[in-house]
């Protein structure tokens, strides 16, 4: 009797052990397209990201380098003061998008042009995407917004 249940307690943390192995499983395979690692335009540039890779990139708006195409197309350029990566766009663009405002990009890279399929600009006049506030706070050019 006395066996039986220790084979019992066993038989159950072998299941709840597999149980558990194919759960982590199947979380990390409903997470791999959901991952996207952020990266600053002199990060790009020191490191270009391998061939079909889908990352952030962010920064501001480079003042002079917004360009409307046709239909939705958009070329931009994103700076963080180090570098400056061309950035082609195809959407409608967010109503707080324009030059000299932060923004992040999703997407990657195409013969040297970031090609974005999202793109996010900051939503109020004091906020900024925390990645952008680090990468041009290692670049010095970041200015702590006033305070009215």
């Amino acid at each position: 009797m006395r066996n039986l249940k220790k084979q019992r307690r066993i038989q159950i943390i072998i299941i709840a052990f597999v149980a558990l192995a194919v759960a982590t499983g199947l979380i990390g395979y409903a997470m791999r397209d959901g991952i996207n690692f952020f990266r600053s335009p002199t990060q790009v540039v020191e490191q270009p990201p391998e061939l079909g890779e889908i990352f952030r990139i962010g920064g501001l708006v480079e003042p002079g380098s917004l360009v409307q195409g046709q239909g939705e197309a958009i070329t931009f350029k994103v700076t963080d003061g180090g570098a400056s990566i061309p950035v082609s766009y195809t959407g409608i663009k967010p109503d707080l998008f324009k030059e000299g405002q932060g923004t992040i990009a999703l997407g990657q890279m195409q013969d040297g042009v970031f090609v974005a399929t999202e793109i996010l600009a900051k939503h109020d006049e004091t906020y900024m995407p925390k990645e952008v506030i680090d990468a041009l706070k290692e670049q010095g050019v970041y200015q702590e917004p006033a305070n009215d």
